[in-house]
């Protein structure tokens, strides 16, 4: 956190529930239950990170005017609302597709590198007065991560009925980076 800067209450509000949802999800994914099915590694984790982003976005919503801000924030609560249901629907399914021990060896150092990545440039990303900026500088390495995560996965066997869902984290999720990489420059983030 930038300490240099003298932070307004609603900011500090904003960024202490930002740092409590990030810690939780930090938690829950790296404690996840693994398995020897990748699909179902890769449900485990990416739930509660779907989760750690609607709390997150709820919570921008609280403090922000800003209507495209609130497009966006209220568009990731619904599509991520929706993945997680779907991934719920085929999580013992997608239990059942048993990948070999190296593929899951590799499939999982790849993912602990792209979490570690992710948890540090979130924790790590520029705070402000401006929590309408600092939301999106939050969201973007979140769904970097999510993108990363997802294209990592598609590189191994996996339950057939998870690949739509992962097409559509990586179309969702670097639709929301361009949108927020173009609201930062419209409002000097």
């Amino acid at each position: 956190m930038n300490r240099q800067c003298r932070f307004d209450n609603a900011a500090k509000e904003y960024l202490y529930t930002f740092y409590g949802i990030l810690d939780e999800m930090i938690w829950c994914m790296t404690g996840a239950e693994l398995s020897g099915s990748i699909s179902y590694n890769f449900i485990m984790q990416m739930i509660p990170h779907h989760q750690a982003a609607i709390e997150m976005s709820k919570n921008i919503l609280k403090y922000t005017e800003n209507k495209t801000l609130c497009k966006i924030a209220e568009q990731i609560i619904e599509e991520q609302t929706k993945s997680i249901k779907n991934m719920q629907k085929i999580r013992e399914c997608c239990l059942r597709q048993k990948n070999e021990k190296e593929d899951v060896c590799r499939y999982q150092e790849n993912t602990e590198k792209i979490m570690r990545e992710m948890f540090s440039a979130m924790k790590n990303a520029c705070v402000s007065n401006r929590v309408s900026c600092d939301f999106m500088w939050e969201m973007i390495p979140h769904h970097e991560g999510a993108v990363r995560m997802a294209e990592n996965a598609l590189c191994f066997p996996l339950c057939k009925e998870l690949i739509p869902i992962l097409q559509a984290i990586i179309t969702s999720q670097k639709r929301g980076t361009r949108q927020m990489q173009n609201l930062q420059r419209c409002m000097g983030c």
